[in-house]
């Protein structure tokens, strides 16, 4: 069955190389960045029966110089121009999230005109932080008024959770933060990611910017990372700390099953798939493969595996739903 992966990302030559000048070569307690190129990409997605790929960057994101505002914008343009560049020479098999140079907002704001407008962007890539300021803080409330007045997609990525010398913004965009790395004998994305997930995804929630800005669409990865299980707890402590203005157990359920997708990239069977489902059902499930950082061998395995749970689970019209036809809604493809 053909599938829409909504969850892969591109290593782009510019963006590979500012990493590397900028010291991001060995990202979140990786040994490297992966190789990639357009020509591999493809390859894959012809053996893993992938129609379309929906390409983004992945965690350290675009911000990679703070204190040099103008440096991250001009990577940010320069990176999403690239994707909108290899997406437009292969209109039928790839799209694009395009990034934002947050924590600058003034930046962020003009990158989503220009996304939006001028390169075609299915939507946005947003890290659960970036320099220690978390998705949900005040500071953000323009970028994310400006997202719900595109009506637009916003794809949560995780990334290191990192610490700002100080809460202001300004600081934030002046000092490189400080990486928070409890085990370092782990890369991030074996445990931490998902943590990170959940506390960005929970800061949206509480700080009502999700309830303020009724058409933004998220995503969220990795099937929901934790969420399942820490959502009774968060909303029991908002209920006891914040009294009336709180959010209930109820407001989160109903915003996960009409506000919020997730994807199925990473490792769902047999396990995980079960407390994701507890708070939306297959209609708002997509396919993700997260490759080139799942390599392409195990992105093979990982979908002979989704189609033997996924049918098992729902049946053939809920496959092909998960595996397209939600990707194809929700991003309003052809």
């Amino acid at each position: 069955m053909q599938r829409i992966d909504a969850h892969s990302h591109a290593v782009p030559p510019g963006w590979r190389k500012y990493c590397i000048e900028l010291r991001w070569e060995k990202p979140d307690g990786m040994s490297s960045i992966p190789e990639w190129s357009i020509e591999a990409h493809m390859s894959l997605m012809d053996r893993a029966h992938i129609l379309k790929s929906i390409l983004s960057i992945t965690s350290p994101g675009t911000y990679l110089s703070p204190g040099d505002t103008s440096l991250c914008r001009k990577i940010t343009r320069e990176t999403n121009s690239e994707l909108a560049n290899i997406s437009a020479l292969h209109r039928d098999r790839f799209g694009f999230f395009a990034s934002l140079p947050l924590p600058d907002v003034e930046g962020s704001i003009a990158e989503i005109d220009y996304a939006l407008d001028q390169l075609g962007a299915k939507g946005f890539a947003t890290l659960t932080n970036t320099n220690g300021v978390y998705l949900g803080e005040p500071s953000l409330d323009g970028v994310f008024e400006k997202l719900n007045e595109g009506k637009a997609v916003v794809m949560i990525h995780p990334t290191t959770c990192q610490l700002c010398p100080s809460t202001h913004l300004q600081a934030a965009q002046q000092v490189r933060s400080m990486e928070v790395v409890p085990l370092p004998q782990y890369p991030r994305p074996v445990l931490e990611f998902f943590f990170d997930t959940a506390r960005a995804v929970t800061h949206l929630i509480l700080s009502k910017i999700v309830e303020r800005n009724p058409d933004i669409t998220f995503i969220v990865p990795h099937c929901g990372s934790v969420l399942p299980s820490v959502s009774e707890r968060f909303t029991s402590y908002s209920t006891r700390v914040y009294g009336s203005n709180s959010i209930s157990s109820d407001d989160v359920r109903r915003m996960f099953k009409t506000r919020f997708y997730f994807d199925l990239a990473g490792f769902p069977f047999p396990d995980q798939i079960h407390g994701i489902l507890r708070f939306t059902d297959v209609s708002h499930l997509l396919y993700g493969t997260d490759f080139p950082f799942l390599p392409g061998d195990a992105v093979v395995d990982s979908a002979q595996r989704n189609d033997e749970e996924v049918q098992a689970l729902f049946g053939a019209v809920g496959q092909r739903y998960i595996f397209s036809e939600n990707a194809r809604i929700l991003l309003n493809l052809d």
